[in-house]
């Protein structure tokens, strides 16, 4: 399993808008937001249901997942993508006959969002 961690995410307002700063010791693609607008996104129920159903009921692949989720396979894989861009989750390869399939795995134990007005 992979090594839990903490993601701090600070919003500051400026002229009259929220924007997202990144720390500068951390890599550009941990918090390359585009605005206030990907962190909602990024945050909204069905996402947080796709992590409670990874951290829950450990499906063994994307499509597992979907399955576990109601949705489809396209959908849920596209969701996936901004949760392991801002490193939420990881995608452990697996081998099984022929086929690779990727398990979905959480890897932040905790989300701290500062708000500096």
């Amino acid at each position: 399993m992979a090594k839990s961690k903490v993601r701090e995410i600070t919003i500051t307002e400026s002229e009259g808008a929220f924007s997202i700063f990144k720390k500068p010791k951390l890599s550009k693609e941990d918090y390359d937001f585009e605005g206030i607008s990907t962190l909602r996104s990024l945050l909204s129920n069905e996402k947080a249901r796709i992590l409670h159903v990874i951290k829950y009921q450990k499906p063994t692949s994307i499509y597992d997942l979907a399955k576990k989720l109601g949705r489809n396979f396209k959908a849920v894989s596209d969701d996936l993508k901004p949760l392991e861009r801002f490193g939420f989750i990881e995608f452990i390869k697996e081998k099984t006959n022929k086929r690779k399939r990727y398990r979905p795995e959480i890897v932040v134990s905790t989300v701290t969002i500062h708000l500096k007005i």
